[in-house]
């Protein structure tokens, strides 16, 4: 799985002109399951993404996570973070996982985002979405269950 994490004043989401998903202070995420994924990186994400310590302390360091803060957290289905485009100019999405097998990875990680309190709100999976964000720092990470980078 891969991640792209924004740290956020707010977020929201909107399909056909209609909000689905809107968030205040927290994470706004960008989340991508490659055919090769299993539990293995369902789980690494979904302990990475609410403990990652992305939120200013009282001293102005990065020391504190979502979880410290009592921030929600806006999740977004995103296959192109397989883009590859290393050869020619149109790139390919072999590698990104089929709806059958990357649907119930999102909801699952949102289901267990979900059960850890966090206030979860997530766009359409396959829809054309608008997503709107205020980028707090700014602040973006890149994760990636297999660790490759």
């Amino acid at each position: 799985m891969r991640g792209v994490v924004q740290r956020v004043c707010s977020a929201s989401v909107s399909v056909d002109n209609k909000v689905v998903g809107r968030i205040n202070h927290g994470i706004l995420l960008l989340l991508g399951v490659e055919d090769t994924d299993n539990e293995k990186d369902l789980e690494y994400m979904c302990e990475k993404v609410p403990n990652l310590r992305i939120f200013e302390d009282e001293n102005g360091k990065m020391n504190k996570s979502l979880l410290d803060v009592e921030g929600s957290l806006l999740v977004i289905s995103q296959f192109t973070l397989f883009g590859d485009a290393r050869k020619g100019r149109r790139p390919s999405f072999i590698s990104a996982a089929a709806p059958e097998k990357a649907i119930p990875m999102y909801e699952n990680f949102i289901n267990k985002m979900n059960g850890k309190g966090i206030v979860t709100e997530s766009g359409e999976f396959g829809a054309h979405m608008q997503v709107e964000l205020v980028n707090d720092g700014p602040v973006t990470i890149l994760l990636e269950s297999k660790k490759i980078f």
